[in-house]
């Protein structure tokens, strides 16, 4: 069973848990926590005549608007009713169903002050797979992702949509069936549910989980091409890479090694004295993406372990302080730098894709018997090039950018919500490319026969050939090249 609790969880225990489709609980310490922190705001601002942000205060510009304590209630409700503005094209229901994980994981520490039913009925949503419908745009990385939170927690309130069982339906007719009725809202939680990363967050934890995917899948794919193209192994011997020991490059250049150790075609005797730099240099930039990956991989699980609403209720020190944990700068600044390292596989990937079509190294042009009345693989480098640069124009960074919001008092915002969506097209965009070298590197390497390529690498082929087979006359490519990518997405890297 997975507890949900305020110890500190690693990310490769998360998207265990999250890929295995099972369910979470609270811990009996969270439960605590929750309960402490909404026990001490209900005695020490209840009738109180304390002003404090967010519990008896408006919100953003509105700060210093005091509301009295008969509409506190009111005013959690008009805070999720009025932010939830988002446009754009639907969440993917992954990376909501992980908002809600984050959600529930933020207000498991117990600095946010909401009441446990709350906290309960999200997890409750993960657990029965009832989805919030949210949107794209509307957040600016700061304070938090207010609109599409917004959306998230709607349902809470019996508003907005879910989806449920392979349809939309209002949240309302949702909870009716199931029997539970709409949350009740008290003080602060609106504010506690609306301010944190968690949109953000979920994006970067799913594709920092995808990318380190694509950067095993990019090693596997590249030993098949190198044996394919007849490409040397000398720029994998450790020598080079113990004298400039960047981690992913040495990390690099062992695993191509270990894959091509029993290949007959990589130990057979090459006439070229040197290689084009997307087969010499794969370590050097595979080995790049890997370090910027495994930094990325460190920013998240830290996100991941934090809380990060505002204001932060502190029951032990008596106070509530108001800060800015929900700005997404860490995350906005880490998405760009991501994306930037994934879409550096695809484009060293494309370019190992065109030099296997390029007719040398005993291979035919374009991979077909019959160049001429066959186009062969001509058009699917065509489609890597398009998708390599739509990556370039998505790799624009979003964390630059800043547009004042809330009559100047939110004065500085990340973009993280931006950086986030990009990262996770130009993820989606890498295994495409990927796809698509492995379906040339089949190809090609079939060309190699009877001489054989190491044992890993066969099966590998072996598994992906039952989805794209050795294409031997021109046929309607696009279903092949879909085919790829998905093969290669669900794909179990061992």
């Amino acid at each position: 069973m997975f507890y949900i609790d305020n110890a500190a969880l690693s990310l490769d225990t998360l998207t265990h848990f999250f890929e295995s489709g099972e369910k979470a609980f609270l811990s009996e310490d969270a439960v605590a926590k929750i309960e402490k922190c909404r026990a001490y705001l209900d005695t020490h601002f209840s009738g109180s005549s304390r002003i404090v942000y967010g519990i008896n205060t408006g919100f953003g510009a509105l700060c210093d608007t005091v509301v009295e304590s008969y509409h506190l209630e009111t005013l959690q409700y008009n805070l999720i009713r009025s932010h939830a503005c988002g446009m754009g094209e639907e969440v993917p229901e992954e990376v909501v169903r992980m908002m809600l994980l984050t959600k529930v994981r933020s207000l498991a520490f117990g600095y946010s002050g909401v009441q446990l039913i709350t906290a309960q009925r999200l997890l409750d949503f993960y657990n029965e797979n009832i989805t919030p419908v949210v949107f794209t745009q509307g957040s600016l990385g700061a304070s938090g992702d207010l609109s599409p939170l917004a959306h998230l927690c709607l349902p809470l309130i019996g508003e907005g949509e879910v989806r449920w069982r392979g349809q939309v339906y209002p949240s309302s007719v949702v909870l009716e069936k199931l029997g539970w009725e709409p949350v009740k809202l008290k003080s602060k939680e609106g504010l506690a549910l609306l301010n944190g990363t968690q949109f953000m967050l979920s994006y970067g934890l799913i594709t920092v989980a995808r990318a380190e995917k694509a950067w095993h899948l990019s090693n596997l794919i590249a030993a098949i091409s190198i044996d394919a193209f007849h490409a040397k192994l000398e720029p994998f011997n450790p020598l080079i890479h113990q004298i400039r020991p960047h981690a992913g490059q040495i990390k690099t250049a062992e695993t191509i090694l270990t894959l091509l150790q029993d290949s007959e075609i990589a130990h057979s005797a090459k006439k070229q004295v040197q290689d084009p730099y997307s087969f010499r240099c794969i370590p050097q930039v595979h080995g790049a993406s890997y370090d910027v990956i495994q930094y990325a991989k460190g920013i998240f699980q830290i996100e991941f372990n934090s809380a990060t609403d505002n204001p932060n209720v502190f029951p032990d020190e008596d106070c509530s302080l108001s800060g800015g944990n929900f700005h997404g700068q860490p995350l906005a600044l880490t998405l760009d730098f991501l994306a930037i390292a994934m879409a550096e596989l695809a484009s060293i990937s494309e370019r190992r894709t065109f030099q296997l079509i390029s007719g040398s190294r005993g291979l035919p042009a374009f991979l077909t018997s019959n160049p001429g009345l066959s186009s062969g693989f001509m058009i699917p480098q065509y489609t890597a090039a398009g998708i390599v640069s739509q990556n370039k124009q998505l790799c624009t960074p979003a964390s630059v950018d800043s547009i004042p919001s809330s009559h100047n008092q939110e004065d500085h915002v990340s973009m993280g919500a931006n950086a986030a969506t990009k990262c996770y097209k130009v993820s989606e965009n890498t295994f495409s490319v990927l796809g698509i070298e492995c379906m040339n590197a089949s190809q090609a390497i079939s060309f190699r026969e009877p001489l054989k390529t190491g044992t890993k690498v066969q099966h590998f082929i072996d598994a992906f050939r039952k989805e794209v087979p050795v294409l031997n006359e021109d046929m309607i490519m696009y279903n092949f090249l879909n085919k790829a990518g998905a093969f290669l997405k669900f794909h179990v890297v061992s």
